[in-house]
């Protein structure tokens, strides 16, 4: 038996020599295939440092398994083309440097993102001014690493752009976004500054300003991804709301539907007009819960996507800047109302679909009880026609006995007249009523044996 200690070393109970830890050869416990893969999910996705002056452009684009699979060969043909590091076969992150660029390829759950970090703003310089290169001459980039664009469902197709100056000191912030309504905090206890207006600008790109005051490499790693992260994921959050607006008729009209079907239930008598009740209910009951099963996974990343959103904002732990919105407040007052508008659909479908399983079960009820009661005065009217067809049964047997009597009776008193023309002393007519009694005892016994041996077949 093996015991571990608190020293690190290992003493086996059996009286052995003692090793120490750093010569102990490697586990040989039976491990779990998924111990390795949950072990690096911690380490996933690391912060890569970056200083100022970078300029980074974030796309993400719409993939579902399949499109996922072919973003990663195309990112291995890209970088196999390059001489670059290959992404292993099932990698869900890849980062490759490229001629003083990086790339950090990630694929999640239902989109693909690329981060360009470039150094200086792109084309040299140092800053966000009026020279810098368009974000969309710079995402040329991409052009042979992602086509994706041929699916039907939208997969493949851009859903964020965002483009990031990281830069020391203090920008012309009417020069890059006009006169927008702004979202400005202080981060990292004053060492870095955020500015967007989170619309996109001519170019298709949100525009994303963080000025460095004296954030460490680290931090601006770490602050640059938590806010594309947190562009990202309010954008994914947002796919949620025109579902949302478009299950709401439905919803509107069940809604107002069933009061009106609930007293209609009240008043209604008799099967037929029962069973159109519940026939209606069962027809609103499956349109709606039709419309829950295919809103019910985009309702349900809205809310995680939210609170991603929301944790993000508190690990940049922003503070307000006097005379400006902040982040969190900014998104509040505009994200926030998106997702309790799914949410709120999401729970009206709930409570609509309790009450219409009640409404069908309590009419099931009341059919399954008129059923029955049409079911009962069935068996009784089969019960009574099976009597009177046992009465009929039972008369049709008795003169079907007397005529059997008679005819073996007839067929007896020739017989026996014949005997007697033949020189035999009979009186037919005194043998043939003699038999006549036992001639029908016997028949009746047959008739009954017959009967029996049916019955007993049957049962």
């Amino acid at each position: 038996m093996v015991r571990f200690a608190q020293n690190g070393k290992v003493d086996k109970m059996s009286g052995a020599q003692t090793h120490h830890a750093g010569d102990d050869p490697p586990l040989q416990f039976r491990q779990h295939p998924l111990r390795g893969r949950l072990l690096a999910e911690m380490h996933a996705r690391p912060f890569a440092p970056l200083a100022a002056p970078h300029r980074v452009i974030h796309l993400a684009f719409m993939t579902d398994e399949e499109a996922a699979s072919r973003a990663r060969a195309r990112l291995a043909q890209w970088c196999d083309a390059r001489g670059l590091p290959l992404p292993a076969e099932s990698a869900r992150h890849h980062r490759a440097q490229c001629s003083g660029v990086a790339l950090r390829f990630e694929s999640h759950g239902e989109f693909t993102t690329y981060t360009w970090e470039f150094p200086g703003n792109g084309g040299g310089g140092s800053g966000p001014d009026a020279h810098e290169p368009a974000p969309d001459r710079l995402a040329r980039v991409m052009d042979g690493l992602q086509d994706l664009q041929d699916d039907d469902n939208g997969s493949g197709l851009l859903m964020v752009a965002v483009d990031l100056s990281l830069h020391g000191g203090s920008a012309d912030l009417k020069s890059v976004f006009g006169d927008a309504n702004l979202a400005i905090a202080d981060v990292e206890g004053g060492a870095g500054r955020v500015v967007t207006d989170f619309r996109a600008d001519a170019h298709g790109f949100v525009r994303i300003l963080v000025e460095d005051r004296g954030l460490s490499p680290a931090q601006g790693g770490a602050l640059v991804q938590r806010l594309l992260e947190i562009e990202t994921y309010r954008t994914m959050a947002l796919l949620g709301l025109p579902e949302a607006q478009a299950l709401a008729p439905t919803i509107r009209r069940i809604e107002t539907t069933l009061p009106g079907l609930l007293e209609e239930m009240r008043h209604s008598n008799g099967f037929t007009d029962n069973r159109r009740l519940l026939d209606t209910l069962t027809g609103l009951a499956a349109e709606l819960e039709s419309d829950a099963a295919a809103s019910l996974y985009r309702f349900g990343a809205t809310r995680a996507y939210g609170d991603l959103v929301r944790l993000r904002l508190e690990a940049i732990a922003e503070k307000s800047v006097t005379g400006y919105d902040s982040w969190s407040s900014f998104l509040d007052r505009r994200l926030q109302p998106a997702i309790r508008t799914c949410l709120s659909t999401e729970e009206r479908q709930a409570n609509l679909s309790r009450k219409l399983s009640r409404a069908a079960q309590l009419l099931r009820a009341r059919v399954d009880v008129e059923l029955e009661s049409q079911n009962s005065n069935l068996l009784q009217t089969m019960n009574a026609r099976a009597r009177t067809q046992l009465r009929l049964q039972q008369t049709v047997e008795g003169l079907s006995v007397a005529a059997i009597t008679y005819y073996i009776s007839g067929l007896l008193h020739r017989g026996l007249t014949g005997a007697r023309e033949a020189g035999f002393a009979v009186d037919p007519t005194i043998v043939t009523a003699a038999a006549i009694p036992v001639i029908l005892i016997a028949l009746a016994l047959l008739v009954r044996r017959i009967r029996r041996a049916h019955d007993d077949g049957s049962g």
